[in-house]
Parts: C-alpha cells; sequence; structure tokens
C-alpha cells in the first residue's frame, strides 16, 4: 500500500452495505454482502478522479485485514478483489475454503 493511504481510515457504511475510503473528497467503495461469519464482496467501484493512485488496492488490502480482524471469511465475488488475492496469496487464508473458484486462487 502506498504510504500516503496507510492512515486513512477505512468506513463500513452499513446503510450502503459498503466499505468506504475516502480521499481529496472522491471515494472508493467495495460493495458486500454479510452472511454470518461469512463476507462476500461483489463490486469494487474508485471515483475516476482517484484512478491510478493505488486507491482500490488499499481500499481492497485494508477491508481484508477489517474482515480478518473480525474473524470473516471471504467470498471474492469482485473480480477485482479476486485478482487482487491472487496477486497477495497471503490473503487466501481468510477467503471461505467453500467459494468456488478458491482452487483458482
Amino acid at each position: 500500500m502506498k504510504p500516503e493511504l496507510e492512515n486513512i481510515p477505512l468506513v463500513k457504511n452499513q446503510d450502503k452495505s459498503r466499505f468506504e475510503l475516502s480521499l481529496d473528497g472522491a471515494i472508493g467503495f467495495i460493495n458486500y454482502g454479510e452472511m454470518g461469519d461469512q463476507v462476500a464482496l461483489v463490486h469494487t467501484e474508485v471515483d475516476p478522479a482517484l484512478s491510478g493512485r493505488g486507491v482500490a488496492s488499499a481500499l481492497v488490502e485494508k477491508t481484508l485485514a477489517l474482515l480478518e480482524a473480525n474473524n470473516k471469511k471471504v467470498l471474492p465475488y469482485c473480480p477485482f478483489v479476486f485478482a487482487y488475492i491472487k496477486k497477495n496469496p497471503q490473503w487466501k487464508r481468510i477467503v471461505d475454503q467453500g467459494f468456488g473458484a478458491y482452487d483458482r486462487l
């Protein structure tokens, strides 16, 4: 994660069912669905004003860290989250082994 993004807090916006990261008046988010100890990450979106600054990767990393700290298992349905975990295999430890594409991570 880029150092300038480390201290930006991740917000769990339960009303909108998404994890959010705000920077310079713009926002990035991951939509989620929560079922017991499983959290499905379904869509990542970052404001175009933040493009190329590593915000999407920081958003995913902060979200995974929060979920791990809360003993949640991840279902990475979002293609960006899936690709992030595949590129950073240490995060596979929190992916639910029942996830259909688990063996492709």
